[in-house]
């Protein structure tokens, strides 16, 4: 049987690739992530337990009562000695590297975090994937790294040497890494652009998490730019059905490297956006108009013509479905 690593099994999108590799592979899945602190570690707890784990708190490796296929534990990827205690004994055949310190203002008030996890902590379990001679590599990037590019919607061949914020730049410099990497090693590698992930059991410091939950509380919401903003908002389980397409399709060109955004390519105007969440969650938002975007892009639009062509990939997920499907779970996690 063939095994995957998957990194940040805890993490939101982590948590959703993890469901359906056991529910639609015959994959055998070994999971890791820290579950530290930059959001409440309870959702990433239960997010855990729904995948059939009851025990997560150690170093050893825990299997799941959902799936004999599916184990945990709980490892940082920026420390080495810890990352050889969980790993040593295994051999996967592919590794999808998702665990990352995430979120653009954070990085403001704790750049060293990003440099740990998003630096020194990709070039750890990238050495694994050279280690095991992974047949593919699959890495999260970010549609971040288009930074202050102009051209919309971002092409793959678009420029990405001007970031705008330091969670960007790591990103950036992951992508060269790993390009480095392939050419020397020959390892098969895809980097998947992301472009706002939002659904169920979704991260709290994301902007719609924040919205549902201040709208709820009757408290005011910070529309920063004045509301002038434009997203590709693109559903989990579109994210998550691309990557287990991809998983088995490598790159075979030389070096064996390619990029892919991950989009929906319909960008939403954030006011409309805003209007639409105001629906499904029927209450108007008290809106506190701010202009500040220190460090945000304005627009962001994926061309996924690339993707398209690769594996066929269609984003299935309309934004009023997709937010209405994470209404429904938020309002049932507010009522427990």
């Amino acid at each position: 049987m063939e095994s995957v690593l998957l990194t940040g099994g805890a993490g939101f999108i982590g948590y959703h690739l993890a469901g359906q590799l056991i529910e639609n592979s015959g994959l055998e899945v070994f999971m890791i992530d820290n579950l530290n602190a930059y959001y409440d570690p309870s959702l990433k707890i239960k997010r855990l337990q729904q995948l059939g784990f009851d025990s997560f708190s150690g170093s050893t490796w825990a299997s799941s009562q959902r799936s004999t296929r599916l184990h945990f534990c709980r490892v940082d990827i920026a420390d080495e000695s810890a990352m050889e205690t969980a790993l040593g004994g295994l051999k996967a055949d592919a590794v999808i590297h998702l665990a990352a310190q995430a979120g653009v203002r954070y990085s403001f008030d704790a750049p060293r975090t990003y440099i740990d996890s998003n630096l020194r902590g990709f070039y750890n379990v990238m050495e694994w994937a050279n280690r095991w001679t992974v047949r593919h590599f699959i890495f999260a990037s970010s549609s971040s790294v288009y930074g202050a590019n102009q051209s919309v919607p971002f092409n793959e061949g678009d420029s990405i040497m001007q970031p705008l914020n330091l969670y960007a730049a790591t990103k950036g410099a992951n992508e060269l890494l790993a390009y480095a990497n392939a050419s020397l090693y020959r390892i098969p590698t895809t980097g998947l652009r992301f472009f706002t992930v939002y659904g169920t059991y979704g991260r709290p410091d994301m902007a719609y998490y924040k919205f549902a939950q201040a709208i709820l509380q009757d408290l005011p919401i910070d529309v920063h730019n004045n509301g002038r903003m434009k997203r590709d908002f693109t559903f989990v389980d579109d994210i998550t059905r691309a990557i287990a397409m991809l998983l088995v399709t490598p790159p075979s060109c030389t070096p064996p490297y390619e990029i892919y955004n991950l989009g929906n390519n319909r960008p939403v105007d954030l006011m409309q956006f805003i209007h639409i969440l105001e629906e499904c969650l029927g209450k108007k938002a008290k809106m506190n108009m701010v202009s500040d975007s220190r460090g945000e892009m304005l627009v962001t639009c994926a061309d996924i013509q690339k993707l398209e062509r690769a594996i066929g990939y269609s984003p299935a997920t309309e934004l009023e479905i997709g937010l209405q499907k994470f209404v429904d779970w938020f309002m049932e996690e507010q009522a427990l």
